[in-house]
């Protein structure tokens, strides 16, 4: 059974006892996370969910940690000036180990 989730503007295709990591959420390490917004799920017996059948259906796990992702360097400049900017930037990332997908 593996479910189609949408997080952080984004969706990721999960089964239980996987581990994730999805757009920085709120909450402590060890908290339990629910995510409601369920696009489609796919049974055991081969079946295909999607729309007002999962209306209803939860995807449940854990917050394993809170990661950052890689530097990203961005670098402007123009020539024959002393005009140079050099910023980075590292995204943050929660890891989310799936617990249950529920269909009710």
């Amino acid at each position: 059974m593996y479910a189609v989730i949408r997080s952080g503007g984004k969706q990721y295709r999960v089964a239980p006892g996987e581990t994730i990591e999805v757009e920085l959420l709120e909450g402590q390490v060890g908290g339990k996370v629910t995510f409601e917004d369920v696009v489609a799920v796919r049974t055991d017996d081969k079946k295909m969910l999607a729309g007002a059948a999962t209306a209803k259906a939860k995807v449940t796990g854990k917050i394993v940690k809170h990661v950052s992702g890689p530097k990203v360097k961005v670098l402007k400049f123009k020539t024959g000036g002393q005009y140079k900017i050099q910023r980075g930037h590292r995204q943050g990332y929660t890891a989310v180990q799936v617990g249950d997908i529920q269909l009710s």
